[in-house]
């Protein structure tokens, strides 16, 4: 059996990618076989297929990867869909069962279908979400989570900076942190600040206007998505005992981290984001409860998804870009 597929076989421009018969996956005993119905072309997409990445991760990236030609050759981070088969030994899904999923590094979301281990990142679709926005839970939502909750550990009436407000990951972090009860101040260009008030920001910095690195504003936690401002201003706008979350840093900024880590004053925190299935059931039950949803930017047919990492190439997205698969 074969299904189709947008497949990348070398890395390079959003043309490489293109559409493939490839074989069809068929589910272990543990695992679930989802039909995809969305996925999504996230940032993490770009920096693999183009080796767009920080400073010093050129190598690392190729490394994990694939040194010459892409190891996986199928992009997609995230998806929603329903389940059409279910392994012997599956008890917690059933056939039919509408679902979203976060493979992550794993990959292999922009296809037709994937399986799924039924204890890995997989929950039940949000009942108010339809399946492009539920495809665009898990890439911003379970970044934005962990480093605001599980790393900074950021409290009630604390003060944040999202630096990148309006993309994937910085309008999740907006929301999030807005349902922890802090005050939130967005950075985003002139055309985006009506959208990150929109989603829940007490305050919009457009950063074609204002440094907010000038301003003297100091704040509990910056969330820095962008990763181009330099590590030392970014301390400056802290206040005494604030936290720093690099989501975008380079190795050197890493590098920097652990020296930091021995001061109690501020603390910075950078490196991938730890990825789990609570982090899925977390987002599922905020967004039934209204209090989360994913930005869409713009959606594409799996058949154009080449144009689809065109416009994340673009540096100009807001929010999530989808592919849908009929």
């Amino acid at each position: 059996m074969f299904m189709k597929a947008a497949v990348y076989r070398q890395y390079g421009s959003p043309n490489v990618v293109h559409i493939e018969d490839v074989a069809k996956p068929e589910p272990k005993n543990n695992e679930v076989l989802v039909k995809i119905r969305a996925t999504t072309v996230s940032a993490a997409d770009w920096r693999i297929r183009s080796l767009t990445v920080p400073k010093g991760f050129g190598l690392i990236i190729r490394l994990f990867f694939g040194v010459l030609r892409p190891r996986q050759p199928i992009l997609g981070t995230e998806l929603a869909g329903e389940i059409e088969a279910v392994g012997k030994d599956v008890t917690k899904f059933k056939v039919g069962d509408a679902v979203f999923a976060y493979p992550g590094a794993e990959l292999g979301s922009h296809a037709k279908y994937r399986t799924m281990p039924e204890d890995g990142r997989i929950a039940l679709k949000p009942a108010n979400l339809s399946f492009e926005e539920a495809a665009a839970l898990s890439f911003g939502g379970a970044t934005a989570l962990y480093f605001l909750r599980d790393v900074a550990k950021l409290q009630k009436s604390e003060s944040v900076l999202v630096v990148g407000a309006s993309g994937s990951v910085g309008s999740a972090a907006v929301q999030l942190a807005k349902h922890f009860g802090a005050e939130v101040t967005g950075i985003c260009s002139t055309a985006n600040v009506e959208l990150v008030k929109s989603i829940g920001a007490d305050r919009v910095i457009d950063y074609t206007k204002e440094d907010y690195k000038q301003g003297g504003e100091r704040y509990d936690v910056i969330f820095d998505t962008v990763g181009e401002t330099p590590l030392a201003k970014n301390l400056s706008a802290l206040k005494a005992g604030g936290r720093l979350a690099l989501i975008a840093a380079n190795l050197p900024q890493i590098l920097a981290t652990v020296w930091r880590s021995k001061s109690d004053q501020k603390k910075v925190f950078a490196g991938p984001a730890t990825e789990s299935p609570e982090q899925l059931q977390f987002l599922k039950d905020l967004s039934e409860a209204g209090k989360f949803k994913p930005v869409i930017d713009q959606r594409f047919p799996l058949e154009s998804i080449a144009l689809a990492h065109a416009r994340v190439d673009s540096r100009r997205k807001t929010g999530n870009v989808i592919v849908t698969v009929p």
